[in-house]
């Protein structure tokens, strides 16, 4: 049987975003990530509820020349030392690469291994992350409201102000079988 999972966007929504004129930015080092707190308790249900945890984070500041591939690496491992999380699936791209990975596009999210898509939830707190799940097809999309100042229609299946209350709204329609 093929596992479902949650994917989850990284900045934002697992670690703390720098806001600066309503756009998140991600941390600068692995020493200066922080994991929200209500985080480690909400993948710990969704893990022992059967999901597979992957993370899907664009990146493109690696192809902008104003971060290095080695630190994000370095967050990465951070966060998987801390935190229950199977993969992560980077995209170390800019729009202008015109690749499939870096969501709104559902590259990062059809990689191998594959997922019941259908049994899956993508969890974000931007357009991009909605719209790559819509178009990867999975069975819920999760919005974590940051309350940026943000263009990009977002009509997710729920909205929500926390990775906490996204985790009760996807063991609740678990458990209902709503999707």
């Amino acid at each position: 049987m093929i596992a479902r999972a949650v994917f989850l966007d990284r900045d934002g929504v697992l670690n703390k975003a720098e806001v600066r004129d309503g756009k998140p930015y991600p941390p600068a080092s692995a020493e200066e990530m922080e994991i929200l707190p209500d985080v480690p308790d909400a993948l710990g249900r969704l893990k022992d509820a059967g999901y597979r945890l992957v993370v899907v984070t664009n990146q493109p500041d690696v192809a902008r020349g104003t971060q290095r591939r080695d630190v994000v690496e370095a967050i990465n491992a951070a966060l998987a030392a801390r935190l229950p999380i199977d993969e992560f699936r980077v995209c170390y791209h800019d729009d202008r690469d015109g690749c499939q990975c870096r969501k709104p596009r559902p590259g990062l999210l059809l990689q191998e291994p594959a997922h019941d898509l259908s049994r899956s939830v993508m969890v974000g707190d931007r357009w991009r992350d909605i719209e790559a799940g819509r178009r990867a097809g999975v069975g819920a999309t999760v919005f974590i409201d940051r309350g940026y100042d943000e263009p990009g229609a977002v009509d997710p299946h729920v909205r929500v102000l926390s990775l906490a209350l996204a985790a009760d709204w996807i063991l609740q329609t678990d458990a209902r079988g709503s999707r």
